[in-house]
């Protein structure tokens, strides 16, 4: 059973109402045309049935669409750092049926596949650049090649040349060196490896061949000219599907249409046109729209005079001494203009500390510069330094501090940014004595409405399954730190009357009911649960939960968490007793039930901003294993990454399809999307198969997310924006 993708909302269920995930608007601050590689029909940087030695930008996001008969192509690339490219991809293969007509009817063949290339070193001036990498070895194997490639320019031309085990040197030109060495490596199994596992059985056996190639960049931006010899010779399809081949050379033209996209046309194999079109953006350089839907932030005066604090024509409220002050009046301006739902205003001395959360702003540096505007509107000298002291429901994590009269002088530019940060600090919360000047209070309801939409793709009933729904969100709140929160979602569209097929499974049924789940009603609940949060220590939180925890399983669960200050490690755990719900996703329940947790370790490297989170523990269908995930956060928020699930009925008949649990994924702020500010994330995650085995339970809220604004990295990074 595949899914591939689905929406995934991050920070609330109002976020699937926001713009689609435009990732090639004309806004993006985009690779030159110059500078940027070029993607093959199979994606990943390369020419056009082969890859060649280059990488893309770090933080290029590629989506290729190719044709080349009998095979369609839909590939993601993904550059998470300089010299790593991984690529996920579904085949229709158009002249094979899926399966007996029974299951599938007249449906053609779907394969999926995942690529990885590695570049082992840069061009140097007689150095050229070299790459290794392998094609399908996290699929079916059916395409499945491992090959090392080499890359020299010489002015407008790029040279490539290399040698392929596999489906790229299918020609099989000599005989493979490895052979000498052990004579299992002269002969390559044939056929597939079985679905979802990894095709190790095959690396580097068999005859492999040669390829490469060369692109010219011509002296026209949007024109480039490539031409390749092709290594596969298609006498040894997969699937008895061999191609006739006239000659060996493919030519292609690539034509850049505008920065975001690109139009590939060739003639391969001496006997077919294709086309490609490719879809692609920098993540990492990606610059926000203009934020025309914010409020703008108030004006300051650089003089001790009053100043107009909003709006022209507005009344001038003259600076005030601390307890002159409205701080009602103070906090609603936060709230509008600084995006900080305060909770309390306090001082400590030459100290005003304002307690919040932060609703609005991704980067919490133009929040708080945002509140040090409004305060110096409307207090007097007395009060030297503003200390933000962030929440996230319920839970208090850091206090960012800005020395005020420096600020001033940084909007005045008689201080530059480098010089200003030296007059910022942020600090663990510690308990200290402070002055209550404010008490905010409780808001009990607030809600919202979305429109969501979530897809299977490459099943066995259809390509592409699909549902269109709305939903409806709302949150009851007994204090900050416990709320009573739910999801209402009501089917608009969808084409799930095709929708026939579950995935063998000798495991509990844990996750491959998921057909009985989304056709049995058009309102569901997938979400009504009791929240609660506290600080249980100095660096210590807690989180505990209960009700319709997910789409398929209620039950009541805890998690705490110890992620100190400053360090770059954390380690948490949750425990869960769950049981299955009905297929209504109503409040009924079936007779499933299980205790699942997984204890979590979470390391930022410090190289290149990479997080490892490794999870062991139990899973939903009662087997026991790890999880790893390894991502890559970039200086705007985004974040590319990729995870793996091995358990104790990996690789076992009953685990289903697949040897193990796998994905890749991409998180994009809507903040980086959207005319206005937005804290949400919308996650697309890839995952090949929908398993029983290695399954987690789906938690809204986790506590390592709840507890982010302890990594600083993202603030100064972006300090700049204290000053917008």
């Amino acid at each position: 059973m595949r899914r591939f993708p689905r929406w995934r909302p991050r920070g609330g269920w109002r976020g699937c109402c926001r713009a689609g995930l435009v990732l090639w608007a004309g806004g993006a601050a985009a690779v030159g045309a110059q500078d940027a590689y070029t993607q093959s029909d199979f994606g990943g940087v390369g020419l056009l049935q082969t890859p060649t030695a280059r990488m893309a930008q770090e933080g290029e996001f590629s989506f290729v669409l190719s044709r080349t008969t009998p095979y369609t192509n839909y590939n993601v690339s993904m550059q998470p750092l300089p010299w790593l490219e991984g690529s996920f991809r579904y085949t229709n293969v158009s002249n094979r049926l899926y399966g007996p007509r029974s299951l599938s009817g007249s449906q053609t063949y779907k394969d999926k596949s995942i690529d990885a290339k590695v570049r082992l070193w840069q061009e140097s001036r007689w150095i050229p650049a070299v790459a290794v990498g392998a094609r399908d070895v996290g699929g079916t194997g059916l395409f499945s090649s491992e090959y090392v490639v080499a890359s020299k320019r010489a002015g407008p031309f790029d040279f490539s040349l290399g040698l392929a085990w596999g489906y790229i040197g299918a020609r099989g030109d000599i005989r493979n060196p490895l052979g000498y060495l052990d004579d299992r490596f002269d002969v390559r199994p044939s056929g597939g490896t079985g679905t979802g596992k990894f095709s190790t059985n095959k690396f580097l056996r068999g005859r492999p061949g040669f390829f490469g190639g060369v692109e010219y960049r011509s002296p026209w931006e949007w024109l480039r000219l490539k031409a390749e010899l092709d290594g596969n010779d298609y006498r040894h399809q997969p699937q008895n599907n061999n191609q006739p081949q006239r000659w060996p050379v493919n030519l292609g033209a690539v034509f850049r249409i505008n920065r975001n996209v690109d139009l590939t046309l060739g003639y391969e194999r001496g006997e077919i046109a294709t086309a490609s079109i490719n879809l692609h953006s920098n993540l990492a350089r990606h610059v926000d729209p203009p934020k025309v839907n914010d409020p703008k932030p108030e004006a300051v005066a650089f003089t001790s005079t009053p100043v107009d604090a909003a709006q022209p024509g507005a009344a001038e409220p003259a600076r005030r001494a601390p307890k002159d002050v409205d701080w009602g009046e103070m906090a609603r301006a936060l709230s509008s203009n600084a995006g900080i739902d305060v909770s309390r205003i306090g001082r400590r001395g030459q100290e005003l500390v304002i307690h919040g959360e932060q609703r609005r702003f991704f980067y919490s540096a133009e929040g708080v510069g945002r509140a040090t505007r409004i305060v110096d509107n409307r207090v007097d000298d007395s009060i030297g330094w503003l200390t933000v002291s962030s929440e996230r429901d319920g839970l208090a994590t850091l206090e960012t501090s800005v020395h005020r009269p420096r600020f001033i002088e940084l909007l005045d530019h008689r201080l530059d940014l480098q010089d200003f940060r030296r007059s910022v600090e942020q600090n663990p919360i510690t308990p200290r004595e402070e002055e209550t000047l404010y008490l905010s209070p409780l808001k009990r309801f607030n809600g919202g409405v979305a429109l969501g939409y979530q897809q299977n793709v490459g099943g066995p009933d259809a390509f592409v399954l699909y549902q269109v729904y709305a939903a409806a969100s709302g949150t009851f709140n007994f204090s900050r730190n416990l709320w009573l929160d739910g999801v209402l979602a009501v089917n608009l569209a969808n084409n799930y009357d095709k929708f026939r097929y579950d995935a063998p499974s000798a495991l509990p049924r844990v996750r491959t009911n998921l057909r009985q789940y989304l056709t049995s009603s058009d309102v569901t609940l997938p979400n009504f649960q009791l929240t609660g949060t506290r600080k249980l220590g100095s660096d210590l939180y807690g989180l505990a939960y209960a009700g319709m925890l997910e789409s398929m399983y209620a039950g009541a669960g805890g998690e705490v968490l110890y992620r100190p200050f400053g360090e770059r490690w954390a380690i948490g755990a949750d425990l869960n007793w769950v049981k299955q719900r009905g297929f209504r996703q109503d409040f009924s329940l079936r007779r499933y039930h299980t205790i699942t947790g997984q204890a979590t370790g979470y390391l930022d490297t410090g190289f290149q901003h990479v997080t490892l989170a490794v999870s062991v523990g139990r899973y939903l269908a009662g087997d026991w294993g790890t999880t790893i995930d390894v991502s890559r956060q970039f200086s705007n928020g985004t974040r590319m990454g990729a995870y793996a699930t091995i358990t104790n009925k990996s690789g076992s008949r009953g685990y289903g399809e697949g040897s193990f649990d796998k994905g890749i994924y991409v998180s994009v702020p809507f903040d980086l999307l959207l005319p206005h500010s937005s804290r949400s994330r919308a996650t697309l995650l890839w995952q090949p198969l929908i398993r029983d085995g290695g399954a987690r339970l789906n938690k809204r809220y986790t506590l390592y997310t709840l507890t982010n604004d302890l990594d600083t990295n993202l603030f100064d990074k972006n300090l700049g924006k204290i000053a917008e």
